[in-house]
């Protein structure tokens, strides 16, 4: 089984370009993504990833993704290699993202405008699912 989850953050904006055969949307981006633990005394290290999103999940990327958000990623594992004009194979391992996910716990400043006006609704005021304190309740 081939399959790959990973959550971190982009390093830039999604890079989109277009195949030479059928003109189909390939979105590249690398994410950040910390490792678990830091030897004593050590920061903590990162591990950039060099994702590929195509057709629909790499337009979502390439509108949505932009530099320094933490997005999760679901995906597979992919090798490949080539001869460059010189005569040099280069090799190559990266993720191919099947799902794409915002990750990040609140947006920029505080404001969901942006998110309100691309997905039609507003989280923060949702009243909806509320959390009852109250002991009698729980089941447990």
């Amino acid at each position: 089984m081939n399959k790959v989850i990973l959550m971190g953050r982009l390093t830039k904006d999604p890079e989109v370009r277009y195949t030479q055969t059928n003109n189909t949307l390939v979105a590249s981006f690398a994410l950040a993504v910390n490792r678990r633990f830091a030897a004593a005394g050590a920061e903590r290290q990162a591990d950039f990833i060099n994702i590929v999103a195509w057709n629909k999940t790499g337009e979502f990327c390439s509108k949505y993704f932009k530099k320094g958000q933490q997005v999760g990623i679901i995906g597979r594992i992919q090798t490949r290699n080539w001869d460059d004009d010189q005569g040099t194979k280069h090799y190559v391992t990266e993720v191919v993202a099947e799902e794409a996910y915002f990750a990040d716990s609140k947006r920029e400043n505080g404001d969901s405008s942006n998110f309100e006006n691309t997905f039609g609704t507003n989280l923060s005021d949702n009243t909806e699912f509320q959390v009852n304190s109250s002991d009698d309740d729980l089941p447990f």
